[in-house]
């Protein structure tokens, strides 16, 4: 499955130098969820995305992989697969050491635009401080704390680089605090990283 729409995606992210016509292309960051996530949580999680990438000048279209027909074009684009249960259902009142929320996936030491984020492990790591957070706040909480993986993930996919910073979103590992915190924040060498990488916004797109 990831072979056969990773082919289709990249193919359609070139740019069709046939065509002389010039547009804005989105970047678009196709999801597939193993289990409906609440609307809560991924409002959250979008809301939260575009708050840490926005500023750096990196907006995002986000569209359900079932829906690819293989003819879409994007300037940018990257398949977030999000396993296990988007939920705060069924929280205990213990921390776990989860190993790793979310992963890129590499080959032969090439980034791959494809990542995978843990929601059952990102809970278990969080649940036994979302139980101090008032009920009726959980699911926003929950979702930007998937949020912040998620933009872990994105900036080896989109700096194309496997290293991380020493601080910030783009650190090798979080703390509960830092996942459940009002505000957390790219250092600024990661941030010059994100924007030195961004596409130009206009690009040539083969149309009917």
């Amino acid at each position: 499955m990831f072979k056969v729409v990773l082919s289709c995606l990249a193919l359609a992210a070139l740019p069709a130098l046939a065509d002389d016509r010039l547009v804005d292309l989105p970047a678009v960051l196709y999801t597939t969820f193993q289990k409906p996530a609440p609307p809560t949580v991924r409002h959250a999680l979008q809301d939260e995305v575009e708050s840490l990438m926005g500023p750096i000048g990196r907006h995002f279209v986000w569209r359900s992989i079932s829906g690819v027909q293989g003819n879409e074009v994007s300037s940018e684009l990257a398949v977030l697969t999000f396993k296990g249960n988007c939920t705060v259902g069924n929280l205990a009142p213990k921390e776990v050491n989860p190993g790793a929320l979310g992963w890129t996936h590499v080959s032969d030491g090439a980034i791959l635009p494809f990542s995978d984020i843990d929601c059952d492990r990102i809970r278990g790591f969080v649940q036994k401080e979302l139980l101090y957070r008032k009920v009726a706040d959980r699911e926003e909480i929950f979702g930007r704390a998937v949020a912040r993986v998620v933009v872990h993930e994105l900036y080896h996919i989109f700096a194309n680089t496997p290293h991380h910073g020493s601080d910030g979103v783009a650190k090798a590992a979080y703390t509960v605090q830092e996942l459940l915190a009002d505000e957390f924040q790219f250092e600024e060498a990661q941030c010059k990283a994100l924007r030195a990488s961004t596409p130009p916004t206009g690009r040539h797109a083969l149309t009917p």
